[in-house]
């Protein structure tokens, strides 16, 4: 049995009328009054605090999986058997998992479905800065973007039964302040712990369809079914205070927009429609709101997700027309934009690009056990003219100054395919996660194609940008497919009298026609563990 951490707030508790409980709280405990029965999760900021959540504090199976897309099919196996499934993954997992998403949306599933996506609003600790709820569109299927614990908990619960009503998966978007930000949680009082429960099975008649039937059926009886969710949902609010200004917003910034208009400065005269079911969209309520306000402007993070739906309005105002800022929304961009209302448009934004001389740089760890194959791809590329792709582990830390070791770094898993693509025969360097991610297709590929390529892993067995979880151990299966195979301890690598010998093992690799592979071991003295 796991047991709830002393001192935390219990998930099997159903009387926390008078506890304050934090967003991922809130889902966890929607998640079990849901009678969720299998989570999956990719590790990445923000998700991997939700996810250790499950794995410690609830009896839900649960399972960290090396990629998106496998964690999604493995929850769509789970729901057509007639379990309730979670998909923890951060957004650029969503571009991950797209593949089968998009079909499962009209090949039908069975037991509820809920993917929750991780949005990075700021770039905290990302690749990019994308939004997931561009997704509900692509996928045709619901996305909730909840502003509280609470609209978390009501999301969630809400997501497990429009997903089983409609037979699709459902999308979840949270942030990393939804998830620290704490409230007073009404757990519903419809619990589903029931095990007598009839459990929703995979309906086969759907393959009575052709592919195009099923696309037909979808906009013909499913997605009619959403729209009048989005419409009626209890989840949109809205509060009317005045005729001059409406704020429509979405997501976090719901919360900092209702404060700053309950403030002293605006007195509570501005009317407020808060939506926390992004997709499909409410249009008729969003026309309604905008008609009945002189100005309409749109709160939301990242993108003009909602704006752009609404930007043949004349009075509409938002990211778009420079009142706010794409990316992360704060207390003052909203105060800003309600000052400058009456300007159509505004440019304070146009030249805010931020530097790393600015920022500050994101360094490797001063004992990383590979710094010196970091210095010696810095002097390669000096001397030889070599080009190095990168990956979106460690090594992307190595691409600016002062080291600039790495010159790419496009995806988790991409860096074997990038470095196929050089004109000469160049280096890829890959970690042990990315390589089990998906880099590993990368390196089947590049055999297949008998690319010239020098693959670089870097094997300190854990995901260290994420958390530390476990990565696979592959040594076996790279043996089996790369005859030009080498491995090198790095651990006591002294990088005086030993770099002439890694420099010497690369530039033999780099003179070889065909696909060389160099796995370099090192303990990751981040996450480390004690014997």
């Amino acid at each position: 049995m796991k047991k709830n951490i002393p001192g935390k707030f219990d998930v099997s508790d159903n009387n926390i009328s008078d506890k304050k409980i934090s967003g991922i709280e809130s889902i966890i405990s929607a998640s079990v009054d849901s009678n969720v029965e299998f989570v999956v999760g990719v590790p990445g900021f923000p998700i991997t605090e939700l996810m250790n959540s499950f794995l410690d504090r609830t009896n839900i199976d649960s399972k960290w999986m090396t990629n998106e897309k496998s964690a999604l099919e493995t929850a769509l196996g789970a729901s057509v058997s007639g379990r309730r499934s979670i998909v923890l993954i951060k957004h650029v997992g969503m571009n991950v998992l797209c593949d089968p998403l998009i079909t499962s949306v009209t090949h039908t599933i069975g037991s509820g479905l809920v993917i929750i996506a991780g949005d990075d609003p700021g770039v905290i600790a990302s690749q990019n800065e994308q939004d997931s709820r561009w997704y509900g569109p692509i996928a045709e299927t619901a996305v909730f973007d909840p502003s509280t614990p609470q609209d978390a908990y009501d999301a969630t619960i809400k997501g497990f039964e429009i997903s089983e009503d409609t037979s699709i998966p459902v999308i979840i978007r949270i942030t990393h302040r939804l998830e620290k930000s704490q409230e007073i949680v009404s757990r519903s009082s419809k619990i589903f712990h029931d095990s007598s429960m009839q459990k929703k099975q995979f309906d086969r008649s759907i393959w009575d369809l052709t592919m195009r039937g099923k696309h037909q059926r979808l906009h013909v009886k499913t997605y009619p079914l959403l729209v009048f969710e989005s419409e009626n949902s209890y989840l949109n609010r809205c509060n009317m205070r005045g005729k001059d200004i409406g704020i429509i917003s979405s997501g976090y910034p719901s919360l900092i927009t209702e404060n700053v208009i309950n403030s002293s400065k605006f007195n509570s005269s501005i009317s407020h429609l808060i939506l926390n079911m992004v997709h499909p969209l409410p249009f008729e309520i969003l026309s309604s709101f905008s008609k009945n306000h002189k100005y309409t402007l749109i709160i939301e993070e990242t993108e003009p997700f909602i704006e752009s739906h609404l930007h043949i309005l004349d009075n509409v105002l938002g990211k778009m027309s420079g009142h706010v800022p794409y990316g992360r929304i704060d207390r003052e961009h909203i105060e800003f934009a309600i000052d400058h209302i009456s300007e159509t448009r505004i440019d304070k934004y146009n030249e805010c690009v931020e530097t790393i001389a600015k920022r500050g740089p994101r360094l490797l760890c001063d004992e990383c056990p590979y710094l010196p194959l970091y210095h010696l791809l810095k002097k390669l590329k000096v001397k030889h003219n070599v080009n190095i792709a990168g990956d979106l582990g460690c090594s992307i830390r190595s691409a600016s100054s002062p080291l600039e070791a790495v010159d790419t770094g496009f995806s988790l898993g991409s860096a074997i395919s990038v470095a196929c693509g050089f004109d000469r025969k160049g280096i890829a360097v890959i970690g042990d996660f990315g390589l089990a991610h998906s880099g590993i297709t990368g390196l089947i590929n590049a055999l297949y194609s008998n690319s010239d390529v020098c693959v670089i892993i870097l094997k300190n067995e854990v995901a260290a940008m994420t958390g530390g979880q476990c990565a696979p151990d592959l040594t076996d299966l790279l043996k089996s497919m790369v005859s030009d195979f080498s491995i090198i301890n790095m651990s006591n690598y002294d990088r005086t009298s030993h770099q002439g010998s890694l420099s010497a093992i690369i530039k033999n690799k780099l003179r070889k026609k065909g696909v060389s592979v160099l796995v370099l071991t090192g303990k990751c003295r981040k996450f480390m563990q004690l014997d």
